[in-house]
């Protein structure tokens, strides 16, 4: 066999490889039961509480009731102390669960004294880092941003410190045995967005640190797994109408739970998977149009009466 003949065959084995995998994948994301199914006591064997930053609305709070109806009692963070107990309350009356709540600003820097002593001793099973904050609610430059200096400060402090130190306080108990954290991070992680490139930026971030410490911790028995939803129908997003991309929050954690075991990072659902795939920084190649995303999110951006619902509608959660 000659040089050129090998390199033909090796080419083709590595493209047979290649979309061979993300077939796989793809049909594993449509029969999930059949191929990563979740014991029907999964959660509980985890641990008896779960930990959710920014839980008190959006997704947190999603996150906070389904863990709650699978049996975990849950402790939501967040900094309102009047929407934490309302929170509390409603998830309480939906699911008979019991409900902690600590007050905490993670713009701070001292806050992780108050939530570890609020913690300490608690059989935690799951943690769901969630909480997270927009530089601005109207998009913009970066030097445009009102109060740049505190605006870096805060998103810094929420978006990626938040992570790790809880990360840092509630991994040392998970090792011991196994334990599950989940790390939010947005599907704008995958697309550059000018006007919105510190947010941006710090979710990426939150997806390297998660795919470095799973690969540390998962002989431990520990999942870390980031969830980066693209429209998802919250506060942040303007509440945008739910459709075929756009999710409620419960509608988008009850489907991310399903793919828990299927990966370091999940897209939360076929829809929002099937838009990944087609970003534009998933195949660079020389004279390719736009993505799916890229060109959804413009077409929205500039015929939305709110450009800043049209941007937010693709940046995922915050408090």
């Amino acid at each position: 066999m000659t040089l050129t003949e090998i390199i033909f065959v090796l080419t083709g084995t590595c493209a047979i490889l290649v979309f061979g995998g993300k077939i796989a994948s793809l049909i594993m994301m449509f029969i999930t039961k059949l191929f990563c199914p979740l014991p029907e006591a999964f959660f509980t064997s985890l641990g008896k509480w779960a930990v959710i930053t920014g839980g008190s609305d959006g997704i947190g709070r999603a996150y906070a009731e389904e863990l709650s109806k699978q049996g975990m009692s849950v402790i939501i963070i967040s900094r309102n102390q009047e929407k934490l107990d309302r929170a509390a309350k409603k998830i309480e009356l939906n699911t008979g669960g019991k409900v902690k709540v600590i007050a905490a600003d993670f713009t701070k820097d001292d806050i992780y004294g108050h939530i570890t002593e609020n913690i300490e001793g608690l059989d935690i099973g799951v943690l769901v880092n969630n909480v997270g904050i927009l530089p601005s609610q109207i998009p913009c430059k970066l030097l445009e941003t009102s109060d740049l200096e505190e605006r870096i400060y805060d998103i810094v402090n929420c978006n990626v410190k938040s992570m790790v130190k809880m990360c840092r306080i509630v991994l040392p108990g998970m090792q011991q045995r196994r334990g599950v954290i989940l790390n939010v991070s947005s599907g704008i992680a995958k697309i550059p967005c000018p006007i919105y490139t510190l947010y941006a930026a710090s979710k990426v971030f939150v997806e390297r640190f998660s795919q470095g410490l799973q690969a540390e911790y998962i002989s431990k028995g520990v999942i870390i797994q980031t969830v980066a939803p693209f429209g998802v129908s919250t506060a942040m997003t303007g509440h945008q109408k739910p459709d075929m991309v756009t999710f409620t929050a419960e509608e988008f954690v009850r489907s991310s739970l399903k793919y828990l075991k299927t990966g370091d990072q999940t897209y939360g659902s076929i829809t929002h998977t099937l838009l990944a795939s087609r970003s534009p920084h998933s195949k660079k190649v020389a004279g390719s149009s736009p993505g799916l995303v890229s060109w959804h999110f413009c077409v929205e951006f500039a015929c939305s009466p709110r450009q800043d619902r049209a941007v937010h509608s693709y940046l995922g959660p915050a408090e």
